[in-house]
């Protein structure tokens, strides 16, 4: 008794012989054809006989008149043939689907067409499953690779090189295989993240766009990455100046947050700082104050007094005072907030240079330079040592120290700050930042003041450039800078 066992089978009808699918004389009957004429055809078309007695089944299947039997004939004739070549050619590195395609042709030969169908159709499943197992594999190095990109952005980020980060992230996304919608999201998030950082908006919305749409589409509406995306397109928004477009994602986020983890969380703490800031932007400080207030007392709750989150808050708040003049209130949450940073933080904290600055800003709005001056040395040295020189940091405590100084008249001393400023943004962050505009507007001004408007001129005519193209028309900072813009026009069209 022989072993097949090992053995792959092909399922199908046994071929034994000639099957005779159709005689001549019932072809004769249905269509006139003698056998001469018949064998003719056969040779004619270049078929076998059976294959030629199935063609007249099928035609006679199809009700074909005898008016259209010679062109449809040959309109079978050649489909059949151009299969037979593509039988004959194929070839695959399974040898089993090789066997179904031969005996599958050898089953055309014979005019079976219902058992060449079926082994067809199994040399397809066998593809179908060796294809889905090569998938799987595929799609786990897929991952990895989009892995790999993405950890490439991370250190990217750790070299502040934003642009370049996200270009990172924007190929892990691309890399991830079809059927991983949330792990692309994930990536496209970053992206849309790396890209705000380095001050490119118009970059970071598609991603940010399409990380809300995938995790919408795939997660719950209430789900907390849909909150993450809310709230990352509407800082997104917020920064360009599209407060109405911001807020409705602030509040949403905001929503889904006290659903999801409770109205006393850190992240509703969070997402209610978003908010306030939202309306600060705006001068809305009345809708801000209750805000940030609420924020305060959550994290003062949950992670005590002295946590830096609580030394944040006290900032903020602080600002919001600060900026309606009242100085009062404004002082003694400076000082708070720099006594916690210096005390869990230690006294050259990146954290405790911030304070210092703002409580520096603080005496500066109110014209007390003297007491100003050493709080923004103290910061800039700080930055400087723990920061390295060229960190955009630096470059905004040397923005404000020359601010400090061109509002007392020290024009010297302010020049050389600001093109340091000026200097750092463009390599740090690129020539068309945001807050390079800042710089060339503060330039700008400087040389005003001294009457300089040939000097001023390109300087504010390129920050107006810079703040339209990223932030748009509409915004508060383009609307300045325009404003600066044409007032220097109309002071130099007057200078005799």
């Amino acid at each position: 008794m022989s072993d097949d066992s090992g053995k792959n089978v092909i399922r199908g009808k046994q071929i034994q012989g000639p099957v005779q699918t159709e005689s001549v004389q019932t072809i004769h009957q249905h269509f006139g054809v003698s056998e001469e004429k018949f064998q003719a055809l056969s040779v004619e078309h270049g078929v076998t006989q059976m294959a030629l007695a199935s063609f007249f089944k099928i035609l006679e299947q199809q009700n074909v008149s005898l008016v259209d039997l010679d062109s449809k004939l040959r309109e079978v004739a050649e489909h059949y043939k151009e299969l037979q070549r593509k039988l004959t050619v194929f070839q695959s590195d399974d040898p089993d689907v090789m066997e179904l395609k031969k005996a599958a042709k050898e089953s055309l030969d014979n005019g079976d067409f219902e058992t060449a169908e079926d082994l067809i159709n199994q040399a397809k499943e066998k593809d179908l499953e060796s294809a889905k197992r090569l998938q799987a594999v595929a799609n786990k190095r897929f991952l990895s690779a989009a892995e790999s990109a993405a950890e490439n952005g991370e250190l990217k980020k750790t070299q502040l090189k934003y642009r370049e980060a996200a270009e990172y992230f924007k190929e892990a996304a691309d890399l991830v295989p079809q059927g991983e919608e949330l792990v692309r999201g994930r990536y496209l998030d970053a992206c849309g993240t790396a890209f705000q950082d380095a001050g490119m908006y118009a970059e970071a919305q598609g991603p940010f766009e399409r990380a809300l749409e995938i995790r919408e589409s795939e997660l719950p509406e209430d789900d907390e990455y849909v909150a993450t995306s809310l709230n990352n397109l509407g800082l997104l928004y917020d920064n360009q100046g599209k407060y109405p477009e911001a807020e409705p994602l602030y509040k949403r986020a905001l929503a889904i947050w006290e659903q999801v983890l409770g109205p006393e969380h850190p992240d509703v703490a969070t997402s209610l700082h978003n908010l306030a800031a939202l309306y600060y932007n705006q001068g809305k400080y009345a809708e801000a104050e209750p805000l940030y207030k609420r924020a305060l007392a959550i994290w003062e709750q949950v992670l005590g007094p002295e946590h830096p989150h609580v030394a944040q808050s006290l900032n903020n708040l602080g600002l919001l005072y600060d900026n309606q003049g009242k100085y009062p209130e404004a002082e003694p949450l400076y000082k708070r907030a720099l006594a916690i940073r210096e005390q869990v933080l230690g006294p050259e904290h990146p954290d405790v240079a911030s304070s210092l600055n703002n409580l520096g800003l603080l005496y500066y709005n109110q014209g007390k330079y003297p007491e100003a001056e050493p709080l923004y040395k103290r910061a800039l040295a700080i930055r400087e040592q723990v920061l390295g020189p060229e960190h955009s940091d630096v470059a905004n405590s040397l923005n404000n120290l020359a601010g400090l100084y061109r509002n007392q008249g020290k024009y010297p001393e302010a020049e050389p700050l600001y093109k340091r400023a000026l200097a750092i943004r463009e390599q740090v962050l690129g020539p068309e930042h945001p807050d390079v505009a800042n710089s060339l507007n503060n330039l700008a001004g400087l040389y005003y003041n001294q009457g300089k408007y040939p000097e001023a001129e390109p300087l504010y005519k390129r920050a107006y450039d810079i703040f339209l193209k990223k932030l748009g028309s509409a915004h508060p900072s383009t609307k300045t800078v325009k404003a600066n813009y044409d007032d220097m026009l109309k002071k130099f069209a007057e200078k005799p």
